[in-house]
């Protein structure tokens, strides 16, 4: 069979480790062919160019600046990803017949692309659905659904459910999000709605207690002190000044240490507080290379997510199999309409409190000093072994493939 997937990340190679080169290379190994498209901006200062492997093509595609760029060069970059991708499609893959599109989200923007590939080959098509967009910008204020802005919304909106129609099947997240997809689209096939949540190919990152030394000593972080760790962007998502108030309500209990490894929009508003502060249990990094950060999360105790409490979008971030692999139990702060706090707990490998309440975060957290993290971390481990790997993520998808 011969899979094509579409995306807005930037990888070279399938040997990559994220949620997609992940899942794509569980897809080689039960024989497929792959096939992808993955942009490289042009600031980058890379042509179009094709990268070859065993059973797999990669279009590293030039695309202009939506990055590190004006409001302006962003936008005209924007609109021009879809007649971009499809060109390609056309103009490298003229002679592939595919069997399967595979495509996240985000962006909504490659529908024409999508439904190009499904007319011309007769393809299945499959949605990862990881974040559902306009309604997530109207949570947390970047968007309204009346007004001037209400013009954009309304235009998003219809690409969006033009995109869950030329879906022949929607991977969510978790069941929350199933939920979410119907209610609010009922005009939605239940039967093409499913849960295929954020997986991975499944590695024990946990570390032994010499390696846990050296890189607490390497890093400048307690060895005597439980610490809390959160890694990922610091962006109007995550509420940073919601971060700054449970941080600050921690300030004074003994025997805990925090530390933050990030970057993004709002990093600045979480440095300045730090500076002017001078909160001692507290620490502050730029993101990290990915294997250098897996091994600063293993030689922690606990796991931190944090979502703003507007969202009425079940989230679900994928920084949790992070934690999973690196056998920590997880805290999670967040609004009441995700269901990650229940998996978390109802799994047995973490706790949850409401985003808009840090004093209940505090308490966690006081609370967590008498529990066994250790063996907290274990059942995550097994938890994500169980429900999170890539192999569950392939036969779910493969499956309407192999249908008659």
């Amino acid at each position: 069979m011969r899979v094509l997937f579409l995306t807005l990340l930037s990888f070279e190679s399938l040997s990559e480790r994220n949620l997609y080169t992940d899942l794509l290379r569980d897809f080689v190994k039960n024989g497929h062919e792959v096939y992808a498209v993955s942009p490289t901006e042009k600031r980058e200062g890379k042509e179009t160019h094709i990268v070859q492997e065993d059973h797999a093509t990669i279009i590293r595609l030039q695309i202009g600046n939506t990055q590190k760029t004006n409001i302006i060069e962003k936008g005209i970059s924007t609109i021009m990803i879809e007649p971009t991708f499809k060109k390609a499609i056309k103009k490298y893959f003229s002679k592939v017949k595919f069997d399967l599109v595979l495509y996240s989200t985000p962006p909504i923007t490659l529908v024409s692309a999508i439904e190009y590939v499904k007319n011309r080959d007769g393809a299945k098509t499959y949605l990862l659905l990881k974040d559902i967009f306009p309604q997530n910008a109207v949570d947390i204020g970047m968007m309204s659904k009346s007004g001037v802005k209400g013009l954009l919304y309304n235009h998003f909106r219809r690409v969006e459910k033009k995109l869950y129609q030329v879906s022949d099947f929607i991977g969510c997240m978790s069941q929350a999000n199933v939920d979410y997809v119907l209610k609010n689209n009922p005009e939605i096939d239940p039967k093409k709605v499913e849960v295929c949540p954020n997986s991975i190919e499944v590695v024990d990152k946990s570390v032994d207690d010499s390696t846990r030394r050296q890189i607490r000593e390497k890093y400048g972080i307690p060895l005597d002190k439980k610490v809390f760790v959160y890694g990922g962007n610091l962006g109007k998502p995550q509420s940073v000044p919601l971060i700054i108030e449970c941080l600050k309500t921690c300030e004074n209990i003994e025997d805990i240490f925090f530390l933050v490894v990030g970057d993004g929009t709002d990093y600045r508003l979480l440095e300045n507080y730090i500076n002017a502060s001078q909160q001692k249990n507290l620490k502050l990094m730029k993101r990290l290379p990915k294997e250098d950060y897996d091994t600063l999360v293993g030689a922690c105790d606990v796991g931190l997510i944090f979502l703003d409490h507007r969202f009425a979008i079940p989230n679900f971030p994928s920084r949790l199999l992070s934690y999973m692999q690196a056998k920590i139990p997880v805290l999670a702060c967040t609004d009441p309409n995700t269901d990650i706090g229940k998996v978390i707990t109802e799994g047995g490998f973490g706790w949850w409190c409401e985003s808009n309440d840090p004093d209940c975060f505090r308490n966690i957290v006081s609370r967590i000093l008498q529990e066994d993290t250790e063996k907290m971390g274990e059942n995550g481990f097994a938890y994500l072994k169980t429900h999170y790997s890539v192999e569950q993520s392939y036969e779910t998808i493969i499956k309407h493939c192999e249908a008659k």
